[in-house]
């Protein structure tokens, strides 16, 4: 299916509908109750009731728990931001593009609340003894989920569909931009110790690796909710082709380089867990090196496949310059 691209605007040849039913009418109290508005306000609702169970018992410590609390606070201040500005029909005045803003904010948040999900329960909740505070952990771990699935929700509701005119963050390519870049944040939470990496030539690479790609990746992203595309000194589309490409090649020397001196113990490795005297006992709120490691590797791994889709979606579209 043919498919245009101007600047940050994609439009296709069929129509179909969006799936919402009738526009959201902003500006007006009617917008909460359309399927957008009632989703927002789910959204809104579950971070709250998740952050306010956890801040009732004062259950969460260390940098893994802080992480969770920061998700549903900062998830719940935007999307209130986010209705306010639709109630009140402030999009003009918005300082972003909000034909880009708020599905990748739905992104983001989708992604934070899925790794608060994760990580909560199983670096803090479990090592919590019966009580009230486990089970008000518990319950805020449930509305994490349900906060997770609504921001995910509104993803699929808002994507570009053919016959829409809509921003390239709405796009596949938009999306998985959202998605490389939060890999790669979570990485870097997991090589924060420099002994992990350093002394290591490769390893150091490695690390560049994840941060130029990173970089291009978010320039992207700016660029597009500041509706700053046309300031690059060459087209927006050649910038994606090339970032989608030079970063597929890049992570293809991470996932070879960082397993291979980090496991092989030809190359200074530790190819078992047990070699790892940090690993021998159970800890909560703490993450082991050779885990650290091994979940590099397999956050390397997912982002290179986010790469190479990124790549493949874009050498698809057809892009027109104004």
């Amino acid at each position: 299916m043919p498919v245009t691209v101007t600047r940050t605007t994609i439009t296709t040849t069929t129509s179909s509908s969006s799936g919402l039913g009738s526009p959201t009418i902003v500006g007006s109290p009617r917008a909460l109750t359309q399927p957008l508005g009632l989703l927002r306000l789910l959204q809104l609702l579950s971070t709250c009731v998740a952050f306010s169970l956890v801040a009732n018992v004062g259950a969460w410590t260390g940098a893994m728990g802080d992480w969770s609390m920061f998700t549903w606070c900062f998830c719940f201040s935007v999307t209130l931001i986010i209705l306010i500005v639709e109630l009140c029909g402030l999009q003009s005045r918005f300082p972003l593009s909000w034909r880009n803003f708020p599905i990748t904010y739905a992104c983001y948040a989708a992604l934070f609340c899925l790794s608060a999900s994760i990580i909560y329960p199983t670096t803090y909740v479990q090592f919590l003894s019966h009580g009230r505070s486990r089970d008000h952990a518990i319950a805020a771990t449930a509305f994490s989920c349900i906060a997770c699935v609504a921001y995910a929700t509104e993803v699929a509701w808002t994507r570009a569909r053919p016959g829409e005119i809509t921003g390239y963050m709405a796009t596949v390519p938009g999306l998985l931009k959202v998605l490389e870049t939060f890999v790669a944040c979570i990485i870097f939470a997991f090589i924060s110790n420099p002994s992990l990496y350093q002394h290591q030539p490769a390893l150091e690479w490695c690390v560049a690796v994840y941060s130029i790609c990173f970089i291009l990746a978010a320039v992207a992203i700016l660029l597009n909710l500041g509706d700053c595309t046309n300031m690059l000194p060459i087209s927006f589309p050649s910038f994606l082709s090339g970032l989608a490409l030079l970063s597929v090649l890049l992570y293809a020397t991470a996932i070879v380089l960082w397993p291979l001196y980090q496991f092989s113990e030809k190359h200074g490795g530790q190819p078992r867990r047990s070699w790892d005297v940090g690993c021998s006992n159970r800890h909560a709120y703490y993450v082991c090196n050779w885990d650290r490691r091994l979940a590099v590797a397999i956050l390397t791994a997912i982002n290179l496949l986010a790469y190479l889709a990124d790549l493949v979606y874009s050498a698809r579209l057809v892009f027109v310059r104004v």
